[in-house]
C-alpha cells in the first residue's frame, strides 16, 4: 500500500478533470439544469478561509447535482472595481488596473489547488471592458425606458476620498474607507428608479420560501412600507402652507412645534436671506444623511421666527424650527414634533425647552412623561387624554386609523401609503469603476451615447497624484463629440456605483461572451440561480439592488420573465474565526500577531522570536487588519485541498461560524489518512462473503440515506458524522470481501462532494468506472433501511437494568421468557415470580418484583 500523498494525488485528478472538461457547462436541454452561485469575490489578492468555507460549500452542492444527472453551471468571477484599487494606486504609485489583475491572477492561482467544480471558461471580471461595456448597454435600455434619471439631490461626501458613498458606506458618521467625517453636499446625480418597484419588491417576499427569513424581514424592514396622513399647516405670515407626512398622525394634539429639513424649500430660502441660517445650515451638512448618523448626531435646531395654525384649532399656533434629524428626501421634508411619544424630538424639546402634551398614557401607571417618550407598541391600549375623534381606551393602531378616517371625512388630510426606500444614487466620482454612458452637449443637454461607441473605455494614462475624480482633469478623454449634433461636447466623468457591477452579474454567467448584455437563449436555459449561497452582509442591498436589476432587465428584454426573481434558493453562510494574538508595542498600541508566528506552551502563548507572552482573544471573525489569517495555501501544503475542505464543513452548522484551529486541521487530516489506509487495504482483498455482508449493508443504505439528506439539507456537518460514524463500521466489520468492496466505493461516493480528489483515488483503487465526479449518485434501498431487530431496555421497579436485543415481531412471550433469563431479573426476582411483567412491544419491558 502506497502511503497517502495529498499533494500528488490532487494534482493528479486536477489535471484529470480539466483534460476531460469535466465542468464546462454546456446547454443541454436532455438535463434538468442546476445553476449554482457563491457571491463572487473582490480580488485583493489573498484568499482566505472564509472564502474556502464559502466556495466549498457551493462545490458540495455542485459535485452532488452532477452525480444526481444534472447539467451544473457553477461559474467564477472578481467584483473588481472601487476605491481599494484606486487607494492602492495613491499608495504604491501604480495603476489600478495592473493591481487589480495581477490580485485576479494571484486569487485565480489560489483557488485552483481546492479542486472546485468550477467552469473557469466563464470566468471575468467587472473591470473587464467586454463586461463593463456591456453594463453600459442596460444603462442606456434603462434610460430609454425611464428607470434611470438625473437630478440634485443630498449626498453622503466623504471629503478625503472626494466622492459619493452610499449609506452603507458611512460608519459611525465616517467613510467607510477614509475614515473620514461624512459631510452632507447637494450634487446632480444619477438615480435608477428602485422606488416605483417597492410595492412589488415588498410583495414578493413572501414567495422566496427558500430564502432565510431573516433575510426577508431585513429587506422588509429596509423597503419600509408604512400608512400615515398626510396634510398642511397654514402659515401665519400668509407663506406656503407646510405639508407633513406622519405615521402617527393620532399624535396631532401633541404637536409641539413644525421642523423642516435644513434642505427644504423654506430653509433654502432662508439661507439665501439669513446668514444666520446660512451658518446653521452648513453646520447640519457636516452631518451624514444615514439614519444612523442622525440618530446618534446631536439634535440641532433654528427657530425660524415663522408659526403655523393647528388643523384642529387655528388659535393654536406652533413654531416652525430647522432641525438636523430630518431628511429632505423621506416623507415632505417636514414633519409635526410630538416630544411625549417620539424620544428623538423629546431630547429636542428639551434641549430648547419647548413644551411636551401628554396625548395618551399607559393604563396601569398613567406617568406623566419626564426624560423618557412613552412609545408602546402600536398594538398596546393605552388611555387617550383628548383625542379629537373621541377616543377612550383603545390601542394606538385603533387611533391611526381613526384619526385619518376624521380627518379624510373632515377634508383636511388625507390618507398616504410611503415606502422607506429610496431611489439608488449610482453616480460616484471616481475613475476605478463603471463610465456612465452619457454626453455633455452645450446645444443638445445631456445626450446618451449611441450604442455602437461602447464600451465606453476607461483612459489607462491617469494620475492619482492629486485627490479627486482623474477622468475630471484628462486631457484628452473627457473631451469628445455630441453623439446627436456632432459639436465639441463633455463626456460624464462620475462611474457608476460598484453595486451595479454586482446586480447582473449573475445573468451574464449564463452566457459571458454574448454581444448583447445576455443571450436569451442562454437565459432561457440556465435562470434562474437554483442556489446563491454569501454572507448575511449582502442581505439588503445586493440582494435587493439585483432583484431590481432583474425587473429592470426584463421590462428591456434581457431576461425572462420567470427570471425577475433571479435566486431561487439562498442560504448564508457563517464566517471562519480565529484567535487574535496581541501584544503591546512600545508606543502603547497593539501588536498582532499571525497564528504561525506564535507557539503555544506551559503557561500560555508566545511569540516565536521574541518570547513575549501575547494576549488570546478567542474566536474573532479573520481580519487581515488583526493579522488572524490562515493562508489556504499553507494548509494545502501542509495537508492538502481536502483535509481544508473537510474542516470547514465538519466543525459547525454552515449557518454558524466556524474556528479555524491547528488541532482541527490536523484530526481532519488523520481521519482521511485512515480512510485512505481503511480503503487500500479493502482493495487487496479478495472476494467472497462473511457473516457481517448483511450489517454491512444495512449500514452502507442507512449511511447513503442519512448523508444524502445532509447534502441536500445544507446539512454538512450531520453528513460528515454519518461518515466519520460510517468509516468506523467499516473498519471493525467481518464482512467479506465483495461486501467490504461495495461498502467502501459507496463510501468513497458519499465523501466525493467534500474530498473529491480523495474520493477519485480511492474509487480508482476499488475499480470503479470512469470518474468518481460522474459516477451516478447511490441510492438507498428501502428494504435495506428496515430494521429487522429492535433494543428494548429493561426497567426494574422503575429503573433501567439492563436491555435485550430481539427481532422486531417476536411474540410478547418469547420476549417475556428472555427477560426473565435475563441476568438482572434473575437477581432482583432471587427465585420469586415477577409481581407485574409489561412487555411494551418495540419500545420497554417493565418488571414489577
Amino acid at each position: 500500500m502506497s502511503r497517502y500523498s495529498a499533494a500528488e494525488i490532487e494534482a493528479r485528478w486536477q489535471d484529470a478533470w480539466d483534460k476531460a472538461g469535466t465542468f464546462t457547462a454546456i446547454r443541454d436541454t436532455s438535463k434538468p439544469k442546476y445553476y449554482v452561485l457563491e457571491m463572487f469575490p473582490y480580488p485583493s489578492g489573498k484568499l482566505h478561509m472564509g472564502h474556502v468555507r464559502n466556495y466549498t460549500m457551493g462545490d458540495v452542492i455542485a459535485r452532488h447535482r452532477i452525480a444526481t444527472g444534472h447539467n451544473v453551471l457553477h461559474p467564477m468571477g472578481f467584483d473588481a472595481f472601487g476605491m481599494p484599487a484606486e487607494n492602492a494606486a495613491m499608495a504604491i504609485g501604480g495603476h489600478p488596473k495592473d493591481w487589480t489583475y495581477s490580485n485576479i491572477e494571484t486569487m485565480v492561482e489560489q483557488m485552483k489547488p481546492l479542486g472546485l467544480s468550477l467552469d473557469w471558461s466563464r470566468m471575468f471580471a467587472t473591470c473587464d471592458p467586454e463586461y463593463y461595456g456591456q453594463q453600459q448597454a442596460l444603462f442606456l435600455d434603462f434610460l430609454e425606458k425611464g428607470l434611470v434619471y438625473r437630478k440634485n439631490a443630498v449626498v453622503n461626501w466623504d471629503p478625503v476620498d472626494m466622492t459619493v458613498l452610499a449609506n452603507e458606506q458611512v460608519e459611525n458618521g465616517r467613510g467607510w474607507r477614509s475614515g473620514a467625517l461624512v459631510e452632507r453636499r447637494e450634487l446632480t446625480q444619477w438615480f435608477f428608479k428602485i422606488s416605483d418597484f417597492s410595492e412589488e419588491l415588498l410583495d414578493a417576499l413572501d414567495g422566496l420560501e427558500s430564502w432565510p427569513a431573516k433575510v426577508r424581514l431585513m429587506q422588509e424592514n429596509w423597503i419600509g412600507k408604512s400608512r400615515g396622513l398626510e396634510f398642511s399647516f397654514d402659515r401665519t405670515d400668509g407663506g406656503d402652507p407646510i405639508t407633513v407626512y406622519t405615521t402617527r398622525p393620532d399624535t396631532l394634539m401633541g404637536a409641539s412645534f413644525v421642523g423642516i429639513s435644513p434642505d427644504h424649500p423654506i430653509a433654502k430660502q432662508l439661507e439665501a436671506e439669513n446668514p444666520d441660517v446660512a451658518a446653521f445650515v452648513a453646520e447640519c451638512r457636516k452631518g451624514g444623511t444615514t439614519e444612523e448618523a442622525i440618530e446618534t448626531a446631536e439634535k440641532l435646531g433654528y427657530d425660524t421666527g415663522i408659526t403655523v395654525r393647528h388643523p384642529l384649532n387655528p388659535d393654536w399656533e406652533l413654531p416652525v424650527w430647522i432641525a438636523n434629524f430630518i431628511l429632505m428626501d423621506y416623507g415632505t421634508g417636514a414633519i409635526f414634533a410630538c416630544p411625549a411619544h417620539d424620544q428623538r424630538d423629546l431630547d429636542f424639546c428639551r434641549k430648547y425647552d419647548l413644551p411636551v402634551i401628554d396625548t395618551f398614557l399607559a393604563l396601569d401607571d398613567p406617568k406623566p412623561v419626564d426624560t423618557e417618550a412613552f412609545v408602546p407598541p402600536k398594538e398596546q391600549k393605552v388611555k387617550w387624554v383628548n383625542h379629537f375623534a373621541g377616543l377612550d381606551e383603545a390601542t394606538g393602531q385603533e387611533a391611526i386609523d381613526a384619526t385619518i378616517d376624521f380627518a379624510e371625512k373632515a377634508g383636511w388630510g388625507k390618507g398616504v401609503t410611503k415606502f422607506r426606500l429610496r431611489d439608488w444614487g449610482l453616480s460616484r466620482q471616481r475613475y476605478w469603476g463603471c463610465p456612465i454612458p452619457v454626453v455633455h452637449c452645450a446645444t443638445c443637454g445631456v445626450v446618451p451615447e449611441k450604442k455602437e461607441n461602447l464600451p465606453i473605455k476607461l483612459p489607462d494614462d491617469v494620475s492619482f497624484d492629486k485627490p479627486g475624480n482623474p477622468l475630471d482633469r484628462h486631457p484628452t478623454w473627457r473631451d469628445c463629440a455630441c453623439p446627436t449634433c456632432g459639436a465639441p461636447a463633455k463626456r460624464e466623468t462620475d462611474t457608476m456605483d460598484t453595486f451595479v457591477d454586482s446586480s447582473w452579474y449573475f445573468a451574464r454567467f449564463t452566457a459571458p461572451h454574448a454581444d448583447t448584455p445576455t443571450s436569451m437563449e442562454d437565459a432561457d436555459y440556465w435562470m434562474n440561480v437554483d442556489q446563491y449561497i454569501g454572507g448575511i452582509e449582502h442581505a439588503i442591498l445586493h440582494l435587493l439592488y439585483s432583484r431590481f436589476f432583474a425587473r429592470a432587465m426584463h421590462i428591456c428584454g434581457h431576461l425572462p420573465e420567470k427570471s425577475i426573481e433571479p435566486f431561487d434558493a439562498l442560504f448564508t453562510q457563517g464566517m471562519v474565526t480565529h484567535a487574535i494574538y496581541q501584544t503591546t508595542g512600545d508606543n502603547g498600541r497593539p501588536v498582532y500577531h499571525y497564528p504561525a508566528d506564535v507557539e503555544e506552551r506551559d503557561g500560555g502563548v508566545f511569540v516565536k522570536e521574541t518570547g513575549e507572552k501575547v494576549t488570546v482573544i478567542p474566536s474573532a471573525k479573520m481580519s487581515k487588519s488583526k493579522n488572524n489569517v490562515v493562508d489556504p495555501l499553507a494548509i494545502i501544503g501542509n495537508y492538502g485541498a481536502d483535509t481544508a475542505r473537510w474542516f470547514v464543513l465538519s466543525d459547525s452548522p454552515p449557518e454558524r461560524d466556524v474556528e479555524w484551529t491547528a488541532s482541527g486541521a490536523e484530526a481532519a487530516f488523520k481521519h482521511l489518512n485512515r480512510v485512505y489506509r481503511i480503503t487500500s487495504e479493502i482493495a487487496e482483498l479478495p472476494g467472497g462473503t462473511g457473516e457481517g455482508d448483511d450489517d454491512l449493508l444495512r449500514e452502507m443504505h442507512k449511511a447513503i440515506r442519512d448523508v444524502t439528506l445532509g447534502v441536500e439539507s445544507f446539512g454538512f456537518n450531520a453528513a460528515i458524522a454519518k461518515l466519520y460514524a460510517f468509516t468506523n463500521t467499516l473498519a471493525k466489520s467481518k464482512a467479506g470481501g465483495d461486501a467490504k468492496k461495495q461498502a467502501a466505493r459507496a463510501l468513497a461516493q458519499l465523501m466525493s462532494p467534500m474530498t473529491p480528489h480523495l474520493s477519485e483515488e480511492i474509487w480508482t483503487l476499488l475499480g470503479g468506472e470512469g470518474l468518481i465526479v460522474n459516477a451516478p449518485w447511490p441510492v438507498a434501498d428501502e428494504a435495506m433501511l428496515v430494521e429487522t431487530a429492535v433494543t428494548l431496555p429493561i426497567q426494574i421497579n422503575g429503573k433501567r437494568r439492563g436491555e435485550i436485543v430481539v427481532p422486531k415481531d417476536m411474540a410478547k412471550e418469547e420476549v417475556e421468557k428472555l427477560v426473565l433469563a435475563h441476568d438482572a431479573v434473575i437477581r432482583a426476582l432471587d427465585g420469586a415470580q415477577p409481581k407485574k411483567l409489561i412487555v411494551v412491544p418495540g419500545r420497554i419491558v417493565n418488571v414489577v418484583v
